[in-house]
């Protein structure tokens, strides 16, 4: 697990909210604070699409950070900035697999539960903390070591500064 302290904030929540930039990424959970809370659990529920619906899409757990980031825009866009806002991404089975692949790790998809992005804004300042969960204990701690490499090039490759 490590903190990147964003020092760009705006381009770094252009790239968040408009931008196709995160994506690859399910929504976990967020919770965004202006004049109220709102907060989303990213879950979906099969039951709300029909049979044919199901047959024809790839249902997972959590909705796609693509099909909430409007959502999640409109509730900060305005004239003031929100008091806070604490979102929770993790990685899709796509990128799960482009990211085992990329770094050849022994692991197979369904040893990991998740590789998680948390990204939290508040008092003027933007954290992106990285944290990963396996379905069995190891010792091993490759995969959380390369998972932070990943997300501190990503937001490289975006062009965002962050310390660590």
């Amino acid at each position: 697990m490590t903190g990147f302290q964003i020092e760009e904030i705006g381009a770094f929540t252009r790239k968040l909210f408009l931008e196709k930039d995160f994506d690859g990424f399910l929504l976990k959970e967020a919770s965004i604070v202006t004049f109220n809370r709102f907060t989303i659990d990213g879950r979906l529920h099969p039951g709300f699409y029909s049979a044919e619906e199901q047959e024809t899409m790839e249902l997972l757990a959590y909705s796609s950070w693509s099909q909430v980031r409007p959502i999640c825009f409109s509730l900060i866009k305005g004239k003031r900035l929100p008091e806070s806002f604490q979102i929770t991404l993790q990685a899709s089975p796509k990128l799960t697999k482009a990211f085992l692949e990329e770094n050849r790790l022994s692991l197979g998809q369904e040893e990991i539960r998740g590789l998680y992005l948390n990204i939290r804004y508040e008092n003027s300042r933007l954290q992106c903390i990285t944290g990963t969960s396996l379905a069995t204990f190891t010792m091993d701690r490759t995969a959380d070591r390369e998972w932070d490499a990943y997300v501190e090039s990503f937001l490289k490759n975006m062009g965002i500064a962050s310390t660590h």
